[in-house]
């Protein structure tokens, strides 16, 4: 059996084309010696509301903190109900139960993988402080749909947009679409850092100040504080990070889109389902997810044949197992299982060939 050997993703591959650049960012915050809060992150935050088309970016440590903080300043707490999806990375319900809040499950659309807002009005006649859509694997949700239920309700809108930077809807980009937009740098985003980092965006100017002071132990000014907040900073040497590979950002989503369209074009008349680019949407493909019956299989003999895969995500939030105090079981949202047992994401980050996933498609399709 003949190795291909395409991983899942390949960091250093991107670095190493803009090593100098990245090793003369770090060099300048070394020599200048601010690593909390220095310039660096103020010039990410501008840059960020310029990128997303937002009034403010506020930093953080990470987009499990970027979600917890948008909730913390939107006055969540414990009992309160916040609506979201079970298929989705852990952190989505994780950050409203640290709150001692409730994570109220809306099931999936099945063909983008997002909340279907036909179910949202039903999850919201119970009471809920917030709904929080996630724009899962790269394409937004259907926020119109989703913010006009939540405005009936008198409820906020809080984006998860941790897998979407870039990502439009309507002409208008993730992060723009809501009260708030929360966003992760994590190695393997579109954007990443060189290790936890995260971003919230908003047109809100008291929102804003509100997220500013709550990231720095609920304070303004030193020693005084006005609320319970928590320590979650941006560092200053990630700043410098993203600031250089935001440059870089809009060629490697293009590339991405342009890996996407190559793996549809070789996957047609296939039994693999590719990911379907809802009208009005930019798809920014974090990840380029396919459903195939024989999944765990699939996984099994892609990989040894040294093809990278994973599974995002294989237990819907609903029945893990420290969620089972909310009181769900399986059959509840049918859409969202379905997926999390058909669902392998491909690689498709920019620097693939077009060789590499003409191999990939060709031991896929014999597998299917």
């Amino acid at each position: 059996m003949t190795l291909t050997k395409i991983p899942l993703l390949d960091i250093p591959r991107q670095t190493t084309t803009i090593r100098a650049e990245l090793d003369a960012a770090m060099a300048r915050v070394l020599d200048h010696g601010q690593f909390v809060l220095g310039p660096e992150v103020r010039a990410m935050e501008e840059r960020m509301a310029e990128y997303c088309g937002t009034r403010f970016a506020v930093g953080c440590a990470s987009g499990s903190d970027a979600l917890l903080l948008a909730l913390m300043a939107m006055g969540v707490g414990r009992g309160d109900g916040v609506v979201t999806t079970p298929f989705t990375f852990f952190a989505t319900a994780g950050s409203i139960h640290e709150l001692g809040a409730v994570p109220v499950f809306v099931d999936i659309d099945p063909v983008t993988f997002n909340m279907d807002p036909a179910r949202l009005d039903d999850a919201l006649k119970a009471g809920a402080k917030a709904v929080m859509p996630v724009h899962l694997y790269g394409q937004c949700a259907d926020m119109d749909a989703i913010k006009a239920i939540a405005d009936r309700h008198g409820v906020p809108v809080i984006e998860d947009a941790a897998q979407a930077i870039g990502a439009e809807y309507r002409g208008k980009r993730a992060g723009s679409l809501s009260l708030c937009g929360c966003f992760s740098f994590f190695p393997t985003k579109n954007l990443g850092a060189f290790g936890d980092a995260g971003i919230m965006t908003t047109d809100d100017a008291k929102l804003a100040d509100r997220l500013r002071m709550l990231r720095v132990h609920g304070s303004r000014t030193r020693y005084y504080h006005e609320a319970a907040g928590i320590n979650s900073r941006l560092d200053t040497l990630q700043a410098a990070i993203l600031l250089v590979k935001m440059r870089y950002l809009e060629e490697w989503t293009e590339r991405r889109r342009a890996n996407a369209a190559a793996y549809r074009e070789l996957l047609a008349g296939s039994n693999v389902e590719t990911p379907v680019e809802a009208a009005g949407m930019r798809h920014v493909y974090n990840q380029f997810t396919v459903r195939v019956k024989n999944r765990d299989e699939v996984q099994r003999k892609l990989g040894a044949t040294g093809i990278g895969s994973e599974i995002y995500y294989p237990v819907p939030l609903h029945l893990q197992e420290c969620f089972a105090f909310l009181g769900y079981k399986a059959g509840d949202f049918p859409y969202s299982e379905a997926a999390a047992r058909e669902v392998l994401s491909l690689p498709i980050e920019p620097g693939l060939e077009r060789s590499d996933i003409k191999a990939v498609c060709q031991r896929l399709r014999e597998l299917v």
